[in-house]
């Protein structure tokens, strides 16, 4: 009787920790996104061209889960760029199984503010040299806030 409780258990626990890899196609979080005009997340940037924000439904693949509440992840963005999105909703939580996935985001992408020449601190300076250094990565470059997300593959 002891086996058969013991059998039990683990065949449930294995059930259990298979949900939480398995992802089918077409799982939603967040709202649906319209598929209409998908654009590559590796040509985002230059999709977005001069423009600072614009709303787009992407295709990209995550490379990493950061935080799973709120919906923290990164996407690929081409040539060792990174994209990083989050869910505007923050009540959103996403599974670590994510990484690796193929997935549909719609949402806001925007450009990271740099501000090399620091208007931002308009008559902060000594001498008239600047006094901050803008320490920015270039592989961080974008953005992307998401309404919705769907696994394609």
């Amino acid at each position: 009787m002891k086996y058969r409780l013991l059998i039990f258990a683990i065949c449930l626990a294995t059930v259990a920790f298979a949900q939480h890899t398995l992802l089918p196609h077409g799982m939603v979080f967040g709202t649906k996104p319209v598929v209409a005009e998908v654009v590559q997340a590796t040509k985002l940037e230059a999709f977005m061209d001069k423009k600072a924000r614009i709303s787009a439904t992407i295709r990209g693949r995550v490379l990493s889960v950061t935080k799973q509440k709120g919906g923290w992840f990164t996407i690929d963005g081409g040539n060792g760029k990174i994209i990083a999105a989050h869910f505007k909703n923050y009540n959103i939580t996403i599974p670590i199984g994510l990484k690796g996935k193929t997935i549909i985001a719609e949402g806001v992408a925007a450009k990271q503010f740099l501000a090399d020449d620091l208007q931002h601190f308009a008559g902060d300076t000594v001498s008239g040299k600047k006094q901050h250094q803008v320490k920015t990565n270039p592989k961080h470059r974008l953005d992307f806030e998401v309404k919705g997300l769907m696994v394609d593959h």
